[in-house]
């Protein structure tokens, strides 16, 4: 029943991975998603319509100039009565007007505001660009969390066969002692109960490993049926120094960058409204042609064509206290933007140490979790050789079995659980290798 058992799961497993896998690296992951990743694009979308967004125009420095035409009438019955003779009345009279042409209106000084406008385009474009990279960095640091779950995943489904194995010799050992009547049904069916458990364990392990693969491949947008291998081991950076992440965070988290340029944009917001205390000063220019007839007026055509020019200067005398109100509460904003990087660097710094303590500890975590698996084993080994004399009870070799699973699923989660410290320091130290 047993190898009836080992081949189904053995069938499974090949009905999930395929005949050929490929071989996905780290790199390679995480290059296909910066390629082809959703929220990436978007992002870069982002990034250019702020770019668009991004000229003297759009700030106000330019002329802007109108066309435009009208052609109208009308019909009317009319009646005159002059001061001298008869009325004079004209049934169903037809006017009609004619006119086109073009404006010009050019705002060459606002008080210095339209500067102040284009700066802050050139912030927002900035800030686009930090969003966007937020983005990369996000999505990079996703790719390397799942990555690594699968590789996680993976080592777990060999302990789970390892533990099966196990479970496979000692129900056989169980059967021959039965056979030679040193043993008893009773050690065969719990063996076979327990080998049922860890085969339970394996199938389970085994869809944990389907799915983390699922999940990466929807970050790589690509088939999420893919099947592919990915690496067998856990590599640890261990020589992360908590200074030298500050130091980095200070000047790349994107979020410390994004308070910097927002307290940048409400000082040029305050500059643009003080811009109202000085006059404004624009340049008008146009040229038209007009033609028009009216049968009841006293010249029955008229035309006209030429240009017209002029400078219009106003200023800002008393509108209700508003300017120094709204100048007010662009001071306030400055304050805030202050007070909004100062916290952000604080929560930066917060969620930096929070990181590298889980990292330091689960780096000292891995070095005992080591010596526990080689324990572990050394004990398996001591007493599956007193189970084949029949020193031991069945019950202590399931124990010591048992002991050995743990810790090496133990060790495998330290592993798993540094490289997410680690790749959380990276991502909030914005040094997120994208190449890795």
């Amino acid at each position: 029943m047993s190898k009836k058992l080992k081949t189904f799961i053995m069938l499974i497993s090949l009905s999930f991975s395929g005949f050929a896998q490929e071989k996905l690296s780290l790199q390679e992951a995480i290059s296909i998603a910066l390629q082809h990743n959703y929220d990436i694009k978007i992002s870069k979308n982002q990034i250019d319509i702020a770019k668009n967004n991004t000229n003297i125009g759009n700030a106000g420095m330019l002329p802007s100039i109108t066309g435009n035409y009208t052609n109208g009438g009308s019909i009317q019955n009319t009646r005159q009565s002059p001061v001298t003779g008869p009325d004079r009345v004209i049934t169903g009279a037809k006017s009609t007007n004619n006119s086109y042409g073009a404006e010009l209106n050019w705002t060459i000084f606002d008080g210095f505001r339209m500067f102040a406008n284009y700066d802050r385009l050139k912030e927002l474009q900035k800030q686009g660009e930090l969003n966007s990279r937020l983005t990369i960095l996000t999505t990079v640091a996703d790719v390397i969390a799942a990555y690594y779950d699968i590789v996680r995943q993976q080592q777990l489904v060999k302990a789970a066969d390892s533990a099966m194995d196990v479970s496979i010799l000692r129900t056989n050992i169980a059967k021959t002692k039965l056979q030679l009547g040193r043993g008893s049904k009773l050690d065969v069916l719990t063996a076979q109960v327990d080998y049922n458990t860890d085969t339970s364990n394996y199938l389970q392990t085994k869809n944990a490993l389907q799915i983390a693969k699922v999940r990466l491949n929807q970050l790589m947008v690509r088939d999420i049926g893919t099947t592919f291998s990915v690496a067998d081991s856990i590599d640890v950076d261990k020589g992360i120094l908590f200074s030298k992440m500050a130091e980095m965070a200070e000047k790349q988290n994107p979020d410390v960058q994004n308070a910097f340029i927002n307290q940048r944009i409400a000082s040029l917001n305050l500059k643009s409204i003080r811009g109202a205390r000085y006059p404004a000063v624009s340049l008008n220019s146009g040229y038209s042609r007009a033609n028009s007839t009216s049968p009841t007026g006293f010249n029955q055509k008229f035309a006209a064509n030429g240009f017209t020019y002029g400078v219009t200067a106003s200023i800002n005398l008393f509108n209700g206290f508003l300017q120094r109100q709204q100048e007010r509460n662009a001071k306030i904003e400055i304050d805030n933007s202050i007070l909004n990087l100062n916290k952000t660097r604080l929560d930066v710094n917060a969620q930096l140490l929070a990181a590298y303590e889980n990292y330091s500890t689960y780096l000292d975590l891995i070095r005992l979790e080591q010596r526990n698996v080689d324990i572990a084993k050394q004990n398996l080994d001591i007493t599956l050789a007193k189970y084949r004399l029949g020193s031991i009870a069945p019950l202590e070799l399931r124990e010591a079995q048992r002991n050995a699973i743990d810790a090496q699923n133990r060790f495998i989660e330290m592993q798993y659980q540094a490289k997410i410290a680690e790749n959380t320091l990276k991502t909030i130290s914005g040094s997120v290798d994208l190449l890795n």
